[in-house]
């Protein structure tokens, strides 16, 4: 028996693809699929009843499409931890999938494997991204952001965050590295995104990796 397991829900139109990720998933013992849908609708009724730990969503769904739903889900309060799994490398998805609110970015042709420890590590609340994105996203954040000015906005204790959040810790993890409470966390990870100019904690992980 695992410690714990983490608890998913799968999002996509394709009922074979949904199928195929649940036989990946269910030989794992610390993942578990609690819930399907097979539409944005859908999702957002089951993610707020079953309130599952990580939602894994496909971006092109018929109606509804991925963005949309990621969008409907933060907007009703839906705090699960949010992966887009997808067959687009669009540099326009991507960032406006993370402005959103997603956790993660994948793509469906990455090796079963490799999906697998992206989701295992999305589950614990670390950022996943694959790796062939992570400079698209870098790039469309940087712009003309000064490293050295917006870095000196912040405090001592909010540098230390970051630099946690940019090993892809959750608020969670934050609270146990540096013994205080995840609320405490979460009002300086707000602080952070505002005097970085940045909308997701993702953003400021990937930006604070590309400050060389």
């Amino acid at each position: 028996m695992t410690e714990s397991v983490s608890t998913i829900m799968l999002v996509d139109d394709h009922p074979l693809l949904r199928k195929g990720l649940r036989q990946l998933l269910e030989f794992e013992e610390d993942l578990a699929v609690i819930a399907e849908a097979s539409n944005g609708k859908e999702a957002i009724a089951l993610a707020t009843d079953e309130e599952p730990d990580l939602i894994i969503l496909d971006l092109n769904m018929q109606g509804m499409d991925g963005l949309e739903t990621l969008r409907a889900l933060r907007e009703a309060g839906v705090s699960s931890r949010i992966v887009m799994l997808t067959v687009s490398d669009s540099d326009e998805d991507v960032v406006l999938a993370i402005s959103y609110g997603a956790d993660g970015y994948l793509l469906k042709d990455m090796p079963p494997e490799e999906i697998l420890e992206k989701i295992r590590e999305a589950a614990v609340g670390k950022m996943a991204i694959s790796e062939s994105l992570t400079q698209v996203l870098a790039s469309a954040i940087r712009g003309n952001k000064s490293k050295t000015n917006l870095l000196a906005k912040l405090t001592s204790r909010e540098h230390e965050i970051l630099k946690l959040i940019a090993k892809g810790l959750s608020n969670k993890l934050i609270g146990r590295e540096l013994d205080i409470t995840d609320g405490t966390v979460k009002v300086h990870v707000k602080h952070i995104l505002k005097k970085l100019e940045l909308k997701s904690r993702v953003e400021a992980a990937v930006w604070m990796v590309n400050q060389k």
